[in-house]
């Protein structure tokens, strides 16, 4: 059982996403990011001021919690989050699978698991480029600085991070290229993860053939969270085209088929599993 004391979660939350800076004995960020044009979502900011909206855009939804109850310990506090740092044009089908998992439909934004079923905080940047250039757009995860994105990471317990891969980095076999990486460092949620999507008939790699997409470095933001630990989904390019009817910027989010609610359950069955897990208490 791993639990922690709310000092603990203070001094997680000050050092994973709320300005400042991880130690430096968390070593050197993945090769992958030797290729991206930008730096950090700061510096992408920075040299594309004026074209959020036109280039790029920034989606999120960050719900209430209230404990004004005196007598009990507090309990109302955010206990996952979805991201999708490369969504839109970027790593196809992540932005949908983001709103998904938190429990929207992506077509209009209404909750989609009806009346009480959870809805999570979520978080993703878009690439919205509609003539090419939007891998330009790609920042590494262990880069993303979004103070939006490592607030909401910071102050949950656990976090899912989806992102997309081709099958040669998944190291999915060629008779069958649909599956997806299960990564992150907190191996009780990867379990729970891989469980569930087993059971719904989807293929899980536990590692892959490429290092950089298993999610395990420590300023990974999936793992920035108060418990210092999280999840990343790497779902190989065939998995998310057969999600949707319209393959298109614009035409995915009205187009989710039984597939895609089928990964989505399976992902949210083992995120609910994973807050009623005793290592989700708070002292």
């Amino acid at each position: 059982m791993i639990t922690t004391s709310r000092r603990s979660v203070l001094t997680v939350l000050a050092a994973a996403g709320l300005g400042t800076a991880l130690p430096a004995t968390l070593g050197a960020a993945p090769a992958s990011a030797a290729t991206d044009l930008y730096s950090s979502n700061t510096d992408l900011y920075q040299k594309l001021a004026g074209r959020e909206g036109i280039d790029f855009a920034r989606r999120y939804q960050r719900h209430a919690y209230i404990d004004n109850d005196q007598a009990t310990r507090p309990g109302s506090y955010a206990r996952t989050a979805i991201l999708a740092l490369h969504g839109g044009g970027i790593e196809v089908g992540t932005s949908e699978l983001c709103l998904g998992i938190a429990g929207y439909t992506p077509k209009d934004l209404t909750p989609h698991y009806g009346t009480g079923a959870p809805l999570h905080d979520y978080w993703m940047f878009e690439g919205m480029r509609t003539s090419g250039g939007n891998s330009e757009l790609h920042v590494t995860s262990t880069h993303c600085d979004d103070r939006v994105a490592l607030s909401l990471a910071a102050g949950a317990l656990n976090a899912v991070s989806v992102h997309g891969c081709t099958a040669a980095q998944a190291g999915a076999p060629a008779s069958r290229p649909e599956a997806v990486v299960i990564g992150g460092l907190n191996s009780v949620l990867r379990q729970y993860l891989g469980e569930a999507l087993r059971a719904a008939g989807v293929q899980t790699i536990e590692g892959s053939a490429d290092g950089d997409i298993d999610g395990v470095h420590p300023s990974n933001i999936c793992n920035r969270t108060l418990l210092g630990m999280g999840a990343q989904l790497e779902l190989t390019t065939e998995l998310r085209v057969s999600m949707f009817g319209t393959n298109t910027l614009k035409g995915r989010a009205g187009s989710v088929n039984a597939e895609f609610w089928k990964f989505t359950d399976a992902v949210r069955a083992a995120v609910a599993r994973m807050e009623a897990d005793p290592s989700q208490a708070v002292l």
